[in-house]
């Protein structure tokens, strides 16, 4: 084998090398880079307990239980729902019926313990296919708290699209 020949087999190896390296990486890396997981998700993809997640969807209107600094609630996202327990101060935005994402520890497919729970902005700066997707699960609430009805969503989107 010639010197040129060796060296165009060491450079085609170790870029073999590497794409293996890579296609391995991202394939570890696939479910987490994710922002979060819907409850269905939680419940479809058989997730292990203690498996530390990001937990997202609205809170069910009803189920917000509060004692000093511990909160319980249920996420769900219209299919699922899942019990969430926090120790600590709740973001200001946070309210039945918003939008929540929560991290921590899942304790098993119906409950989980936050260390940390971050409240969505207000659905009219969602992408209009969001908003229109909320408004047929019956989920979106017009500007008094009124669930449903005709009104125009306020996003860019919406205003481009007219």
């Amino acid at each position: 084998m010639t010197r040129k020949q060796r060296r165009l087999v060491l450079i085609g190896s170790g870029m073999a090398v590497l794409a293996v390296a890579a296609a391995l990486v991202l394939s570890a890396m696939r479910d987490s880079i994710v922002f979060f997981n819907s409850p269905t998700d939680v419940v479809e993809k058989d997730m292990q307990a203690g498996a530390r997640i990001r937990l997202g969807g609205l809170v069910q209107p009803g189920t917000l239980t509060r004692k000093d600094i511990d909160a319980a609630f249920d996420v769900t996202d219209g299919k699922t729902a899942i019990r969430v327990t926090y120790r600590g101060i709740l973001p200001d935005l946070f309210r039945e019926g918003q939008g929540v994402v929560a991290e921590g520890v899942l304790i098993d497919k119906a409950s989980f313990r936050a260390d940390t729970v971050l409240a969505k902005h207000d659905e009219n700066y969602m992408p209009k296919e969001v908003a229109d997707s909320l408004k047929k699960q019956g989920h979106w609430k017009d500007d008094y708290g009124k669930t449903g009805g005709k009104s125009e969503s306020k996003t860019p989107a919406a205003e481009a699209s007219k």
